[in-house]
């Protein structure tokens, strides 16, 4: 039990550190598009390479805080149906809700190891202005979306303790 504990401890130490960069590079891409907006309008003379940065820092801003923001329960939810349900109920919507979530975060994983090791390969780039290779984008889908996955197991097994503690005290 102290294993899990200790792996679980690294593991939110780890999330925490992604979040925390992801909004780091949140500053970055205000702080890049506040110059491509001054230099486009007080210069005339915008980088031609901010736009594309600016893209590319969304991406990182999107799978690098996805794990963090699940664990802090920022994700957008629609509780129409689940908050009409009895505890017992809920329990069990949020564990088929979270045991969907591992299995598609797992394919993602898993596709997009694949279609990173083929890129890499075949050294494919990104056809832009900045000409960079593709693979490590793909790479940072299939760690973000693997990272997701354990998240929403953690989330199954909590919510898998609360319908059991949903049931023991309706029996």
């Amino acid at each position: 039990m102290k294993v899990s504990g200790n792996l679980a401890a690294i593991f939110d130490r780890v999330i925490d550190f992604l979040g925390f960069l992801a909004g780091v590079v949140l500053v970055v891409l205000m702080l890049v598009m506040c110059y491509e907006v001054v230099m486009r309008y007080f210069f005339a003379r915008p980088p031609a390479w901010a736009v594309e940065v600016a893209e590319y820092m969304l991406f990182f801003i999107a799978f690098l805080g996805a794990a963090w923001l699940l664990k802090m329960h920022g994700h957008v939810r629609v509780d129409i149906v689940a908050g009409r349900l009895n505890p017992k109920a809920r329990a069990m919507l949020n564990i088929i809700t979270s045991i969907l979530g591992v299995i598609i975060c797992l394919l993602l994983t898993w596709y997009g190891g694949e279609t990173a090791w083929s890129h890499f390969q075949r050294g494919v780039l990104v056809a832009k202005v900045l000409e960079l290779p593709k693979g490590p984008f793909l790479i940072l889908i299939s760690l973000g979306c693997f990272l997701l996955s354990i998240e929403f197991l953690r989330q199954a097994y909590t919510h898998v303790n609360s319908w059991r503690k949903t049931k023991v005290e309706g029996s």
